[in-house]
């Protein structure tokens, strides 16, 4: 079960220099009328990209104290980034030092190398190890670590990420070169020469001409350059072997396995990494992602007893979902993945994970003011709901454009009024299994027209999202499940005005206005609602009055549900 703080809107990105960057985001929300309830950080807080480590410039302990401090004053929260790797501090650097590492070797809480020795791979901060969350002592190791952090920065959540487990380097290849720590990634990030960010969303040149001819120009002679500099250079060439019979070479199972990229070693911590009882990593591989949220989880309810922890992480496995919720990875500023957004989502509602979300807007890539707008409509009922984008790409906050403004607010007020419901809805996920966003097929699981509807959704029983997925539409066709004389006339009533839709017959389209700024929303008769006046933070909107939205059937009846408690704890004095 979630906080109910986490159902407020997030915002991040990469790239938030200091912490007066983040005040300063944080003011704009609150000037132009937008809720904001969860500031986050990626890798830029971080002490050269180590754990647990703030940078003492930009991040210093000091300053944070102040800024989170009047953060959660305002009823606000921060969650900064975690990743699953650990520097190795350089032993030819006295001043190198860093005490996390050395708590961890310590206590024997890395991976090994099949000889015994510390593998050691490659990720931000340079050369790094790895968790060994199977027989290491890396379980309480983590808890430690986090609970002193905390003591540090007051964060509320953790934002786990990079733990497939993922690597930069095939195989320890830190084991010779940690006299070389720190070094820089083998690759350029966003915005250094040669990897600045062009890229536009479909269609930006029929609204944007100008802008959109020169980013291409500069696109194709930044590719232009990299393609000459790239055939000038030696390629890496990736091993291949033939099977040895009565030989295991886990990197080269003698079997089929569609990995694109040949090695299993490749980008990931290798399949031969030992851990301290003998276990391969081969034969554990998808659990880390699962293990490390296990392990988060009881960090944060070591560092904030009695609190629900809230985490989201990248890698996933069966049963995660008791432990934390998924965002999408990165995706990219484009319609396509806007539209992907929906089966991804409901995929993870199957999975048991009800608690997803994707990079509003889009990570990679430079979003524009149409797409923006569209997106922070749409995941406005997403469960999770954070706008994200990459380093050195044009910002995308909620206030960068006027129309964004406005759409944003629009979509946030519903949504945070319905936010009884919606927390309602996980504590039924939470108590008996169900699901929170829902394809419309499972509603009506009789109706095979319904099999491929995976542009709408509903959010619960009750609320049927038809959204516009496409550059430049102003309409959008939706179908209304059960609506037809025949199917038992189910009623859906305009949100916006209370109208009751015409019977439509079963497979049947009906097309919707849909301008820019405007998201069809549909609530199902027979249901009842749960509302509260929204405010600019969930914690103000809790406190103000309460309301019923009823939505009556073709037998003029309705029902619904309503859970309440203290929306943190996780032993309730009482509930409702």
């Amino acid at each position: 079960m979630q906080q109910y703080f986490t159902f407020g809107f997030h915002q991040c990105r990469w790239g938030y220099a200091n912490w007066s960057q983040l005040q300063e985001v944080v003011d704009n929300y609150e000037k132009f009328g937008i809720p904001l309830e969860n500031i986050w950080t990626d890798i830029d807080y971080m002490n050269q990209y180590r754990d647990f480590d703030n940078d003492p410039i930009r991040y210093g302990y000091s300053e944070g104290e102040t800024f989170l401090s009047n953060l959660h004053a305002g009823g606000r929260h921060y969650i900064p980034i975690i990743d699953s790797a650990i520097y190795v501090p350089n032993p030819q650097n006295a001043s190198d030092n860093y005490t996390i590492f050395d708590n961890g070797n310590d206590t024997g809480s890395f991976m090994l190398n099949p000889d015994g020795s510390t593998y050691i791979g490659e990720v931000w901060p340079g050369y790094t190890v790895f968790p060994d969350w199977i027989s290491g002592g890396a379980g309480q190791w983590w808890i430690n670590e986090m609970t002193n952090w905390h003591s540090k920065v007051s964060f509320d959540g953790a934002w786990i990420d990079m733990s497939e487990v993922s690597s930069f380097c095939i195989g320890s290849c830190g084991s010779q070169n940690i006299t070389m720590n720190p070094v820089h990634p083998g690759f350029q990030l966003p915005g250094e020469p040669g990897d600045l960010v062009l890229t536009y969303p479909e269609g930006f040149n029929l609204t944007n001409a100008t802008e959109a001819a020169s980013a291409s120009s500069a696109a194709a002679s930044q590719s232009a350059a990299t393609s000459s500099a790239s055939a000038s250079s030696t390629s890496t060439s990736y091993l291949r072997t033939t099977p040895t019979p009565g030989v295991r070479n886990v990197n080269y199972p003698p079997y089929v396995i569609n990995n694109v990229q040949g090695d299993l070693a490749v980008h990931a911590v290798s399949p031969n990494a030992t851990h301290h009882d003998g276990t391969l990593e081969y034969e554990v591989h998808n659990l880390f992602g699962y293990q490390i949220l296990n392990a988060t989880y009881h960090a944060l309810l070591s560092a904030m007893p009695n609190k629900r922890p809230f985490i989201i992480g990248r890698s996933t496995f069966s049963g995660a979902g008791k432990w934390a919720g998924h965002w999408g990875g990165d995706n990219t500023s484009l319609w396509a993945y806007m539209f992907f957004s929906i089966p991804q989502a409901l995929s993870f509602s199957l999975f048991g994970i009800p608690m997803f979300g994707v990079d509003t807007c889009g990570f990679n890539g430079n979003s524009d003011e149409e797409l923006c707008n569209r997106w922070m409509q749409l995941s406005a009922f997403f469960p999770f709901y954070r706008n994200h984008n990459t380093l050195s790409a044009n910002p995308q906050e909620a206030y960068v454009w006027a129309s964004v403004i406005d759409a944003s607010r629009t979509a946030m007020e519903i949504r945070y009024l319905l936010l009884p419901y919606l927390y309602t809805l996980f504590h039924l996920a939470h108590t008996t299994g169900s699901t929170v966003m829902r394809a419309l097929s499972w509603e009506f699981p009789t109706d095979p027209s319904l099999a491929a509807a995976d542009r709408q959704f509903f959010l619960g029983p009750a609320l049927l999202v038809t959204p516009v997925l496409e550059q430049g539409a102003t309409s959008v066709a939706g179908v209304f499940p059960g609506s037809s004389s025949t199917q038992g006339g189910e009623i859906y009533y305009d949100w916006y005005n209370q109208s009751a839709l015409p019977s439509i017959s079963s497979g049947g389209n009906l097309t919707l206005p849909a301008p820019l700024g405007h998201i069809p929303l549909f609530v199902r008769g027979g249901h009842i609602l749960p509302t509260q006046t929204p405010a600019l933070t969930t914690r103000d909107s809790r406190c103000n009055p309460w309301g019923l939205l009823v939505a009556l059937n073709v037998h003029g009846t309705a029902s619904g549900s309503l859970y309440v408690d203290d929306g943190e704890s996780q032993v309730q004095a009482a509930t409702l």
